[in-house]
């Protein structure tokens, strides 16, 4: 039977720029396509390669001393059957499987959380995509990533609404008010966001919400 061809993007090694991995060595697998369109998503992808899992794998073992393998985007859920595949067999390899994800698609996560290890998870506050609310797909996908390590991320920009942080702590609050919630400054606005920041900080303290404010570390690094 042959195996099933993944439209991927790029193959590469860099350092996590964002969350709680910041800094940390990784192998990133772009995966091409998103099933949204936010506003300052800054991986436009407009081409790819198709890729057998096996000419994945040799691509990735090319790498060597770094702490996991990235399967980030575009969505790579959008091709949840070949990424089930490869996650499985990153496994067998002994690798760390670290998923970041819009956490929308909560259905196809269910067919590949077995194989995952790490879920660095956005939610899409509306007032920063200037998209529909996702709320109800949001909690579903953290109802099943939360049987693994996950984190939660959310850009925040210079139109960021207070009323959507609220709901997105409530969602947390609602799931599990322990895990991490990473506030992203919008790059390049980061000195003109300060004072939100420290606005949306005490809102998520007052909750009780376990917060991080982390920059976006590969823009400002100019690194990929």
């Amino acid at each position: 039977m042959s195996q099933p061809k993944g439209k991927i993007s790029e193959i590469f090694k860099s350092i996590q720029g964002e969350g709680l991995y910041q800094g940390q060595a990784q192998v990133f697998v772009r995966f091409f396509g998103c099933n949204l369109t936010c506003r300052f998503c800054d991986t436009k992808l407009d081409s790819y390669q198709e890729f057998s899992i096996d000419e994945l794998m040799s691509k990735i073992a090319f790498f060597d001393n770094y702490h996991s393998v990235s399967l980030t985007g575009g969505e790579p859920l959008v091709q949840v059957e070949f990424l089930r595949e490869l996650s499985q067999r990153l496994k067998k390899a002994g690798k760390l499987v670290y998923l970041e994800t819009n956490g929308t698609l909560y259905q196809n996560l269910k067919q590949v959380i077995d194989s995952i290890d790490i879920v660095a998870m956005d939610f899409k506050l509306p007032s920063s995509t200037e998209s529909k609310d996702f709320w109800f797909m949001h909690r579903e996908f953290l109802k099943v990533a939360q049987t693994k390590e996950v984190f939660i991320k959310a850009v925040i920009g210079k139109a960021s609404r207070v009323e959507d942080l609220r709901i997105a702590l409530a969602v947390i609050k609602e799931v599990n008010k322990d895990l991490l919630f990473v506030l992203q400054p919008e790059n390049p606005y980061e000195e003109e966001l300060k004072g939100k920041l420290n606005y949306f900080e005490k809102v998520c303290k007052e909750r009780n919400i376990n917060l991080s404010v982390v920059s976006q570390l590969h823009k400002i690094l100019g690194v990929k």
